[in-house]
């Protein structure tokens, strides 16, 4: 009898991003923005907490930097998704983990993509010491609550603003 290969669909993996990654990543970062720009709260978060453009320059600089780990999510070894993360370190002399990005591209979600990603960024914070993990989930986003709070996470702080002019509603 010959021997019959079972396909249980595709490969998801999650590892340290190389150089070589950096357009991939790129192109999914601003896929990122443009998807949250215009959800609640995304008119702000678009200008003030995402990676400043070009985000090359800022990521390249990630690569390299110890205290800050890239980290991508294949599909079939197919760069689907992306986090960065940093050890940032408090003014109690403790390490906190903030994951700056994470986003998966729409077509790659629901497979596992995002879940490995994570189950590499916990690993790297532990390494360092870290106290706890912040991310930032916008306000509505459910499905990017629900992720986290899968992995354990728990709000700890909530943003309430007001716009004052008419482009910053949100």
């Amino acid at each position: 009898m010959a021997d019959t290969a079972v396909n249980n669909g595709p490969e998801v993996a999650a590892r340290e991003a190389l150089v070589d990654d950096l357009d991939a990543i790129v192109d999914i970062a601003k896929q990122g923005l443009d998807e949250q720009r215009d959800a609640r709260g995304g008119p702000i978060w678009a200008v003030r907490e995402t990676r400043s453009a070009p985000f090359e320059l800022s990521l390249r600089e990630a690569l390299t930097d110890p205290d800050h780990s890239v980290l991508v999510g294949t599909i079939d070894d197919v760069v689907v998704g992306y986090a960065a993360v940093r050890a940032e370190l408090m003014r109690s002399g403790d390490a906190l983990g903030v994951i700056e990005d994470l986003h998966v591209l729409e077509g790659a979600r629901e497979v596992g993509v995002a879940e490995a990603i994570i189950d590499l960024v916990i690993p790297w914070c532990e390494a360092r010491n870290c106290i706890g993990i912040d991310a930032l989930a916008l306000p509505g986003n459910r499905s990017t609550k629900n992720f986290f709070e899968s992995f354990g996470f728990k709000a700890r702080l909530l943003t309430v603003h007001r716009p004052l002019k008419t482009h910053a509603t949100d």
